[in-house]
């Protein structure tokens, strides 16, 4: 029999023909590449790990799960599902959200959180109300109703014909949500939909003060449900259990992934007051599930990230490490003429890149320069993350590594990234 052809690397893209970096193993804060090179993972790959690659100790959990309960249908009960809401709730969610449900990923949370916002006022006899509000820029995933609720345009462009019909306001604009409610009518909207802190749309963006108090506000007052989007910011990346915590407001909805398995696990969470799920209940509705939500082993692994959180206290050492990590890089940019701002919360920061600081001017969109100061860093050995939206960001990078990560680790990223803008600025 013939030899089969080897499919290399060249062939690995699904859209594109350019050959994608081949990692071959992940250690610590590091990924190893085919070629030998070590690149210092800066951005926790997407702002997902956080308990550091290669831990032998969730490799072992994942293991012994897996031999033990495969594939349950997700509406099931396992052991391993139900410590992990239990450890939820008991020691990370605020106490009002207290019911739970998994995911596979940021995008079907986004989905869920839409449907359950829309199964809530159907159940209570308000069909009418059915359009989310969110925000430009913004970003909740790539499903056809959280492209519609975000305001991340690049991700948006081409499926403009397809997207609903869900108004877009100001991210920094409390008023402008409320002329949103009044033009479209309060009894056709279900929810409004938010990220504490912008990510890949905004790199790092930060509310203005009472910003989200008055949303929340506006959101009871008129029979909304607020959604906080924590794909990003959760799970301590923001220096708490999750970034709304910073300003004191708690959601109707909120959901979370990428740190809750660390990066080890496919798995989302979706987690709502009962006043959200009671009426669903009472009405017998269906809520259909994702065919690979709760995957039993993947909520045993999400289920030790967590564990091995609390027990290294890294929430805490998100907190600590972001000071430093916003320090050196305020320092280092705090007067660069190709960064307008430098922002972070916890162990996340992003760095706004221009043509010029004063007076303010961007690059031209069509040179990417968020992707090419990415591409230097990768090149000087450090990965950082491309992002930015047009408005009111265009072009920024984010810092988002594990908590594990040292000082001198945070020393090398950011001297890396400042060799990476020079070269990039100077080769535009």
């Amino acid at each position: 029999m013939a030899e089969q052809p080897r499919v290399g690397v060249e062939h690995y893209p699904f859209i594109g023909n350019v050959a994608p970096p081949m990692v071959v193993a992940t250690e610590g804060n590091y990924l190893v590449m085919a070629d030998g090179r070590r690149i210092l993972d800066g951005a926790g790959g997407a702002i997902v790990a956080n308990i550091g690659h290669g831990r032998a100790e969730v490799a072992e959990v994942a293991a012994r799960s897996v031999a033990e309960v495969d594939y349950v249908i997700p509406p099931w009960a396992t052991p391993q599902r139900v410590a992990l809401r239990d450890r939820l709730v008991s020691n990370w969610l605020p106490s009002e959200l207290s019911r739970v449900g998994f995911c596979s990923g940021g995008s079907e949370a986004a989905d869920t959180a839409i449907r359950l916002a829309h199964a809530h006022h159907v159940a209570r006899g308000q069909a009418s109300k059915w359009r989310v509000i969110g925000r430009r820029p913004s970003y909740h995933g790539v499903t056809i109703a959280s492209l519609s609720a975000g305001g991340h345009l690049g991700r948006r462009a081409g499926y403009e014909n397809i997207l609903l019909d869900f108004p877009l306001v100001a991210w920094d604009d409390a008023d402008a949500l409320e002329a949103a409610i009044d033009q479209v009518g309060a009894d056709t909207v279900a929810a409004f939909i938010a990220e504490p802190i912008i990510g890949a749309a905004g790199g790092v963006l930060l509310p203005p003060e009472g910003y989200f108090a008055r949303v929340a506000e506006i959101c009871r007052r008129h029979d909304i449900l607020l959604i906080v989007d924590e794909v990003m910011s959760g799970f301590g990346r923001a220096g708490t259990p999750f970034g709304i915590e910073h300003y004191g407001v708690v959601p109707d909805i909120m959901y979370g992934g990428k740190g809750l398995g660390g990066g080890y696990a496919a798995i989302a969470g979706v987690f709502a007051r009962s006043s959200v799920t009671d009426p669903i209940t009472a009405a017998g509705h269906n809520f259909m599930f994702f065919t690979f939500g709760a995957q039993s082993t993947h909520c045993a692994v999400a289920d030790k990230v967590l564990q091995i959180m609390e027990d290294e206290q890294l929430v805490e050492r998100s907190a600590k490490m972001g000071e430093v990590l916003l320090d050196r890089l305020e320092t280092a940019f705090g007067d660069h003429p190709h960064v307008a701002a430098v922002r972070g919360q916890g162990l996340w920061a992003g760095i706004e890149l221009v043509a010029d600081r004063s007076p303010y001017r961007r690059w031209p969109a069509a040179s990417g320069m968020a992707q090419r100061v990415s591409a230097a860093a990768l090149e000087r050995g450090a990965w950082i993350y491309p992002s930015g939206a047009i408005d009111p960001v265009q072009d920024a990078v984010m810092f988002g590594p594990a908590f594990t990560i040292s000082e001198s680790e945070i020393d090398h990223l950011v001297e890396v990234t400042l060799q990476a803008v020079d070269a990039a600025a100077a080769s535009a």
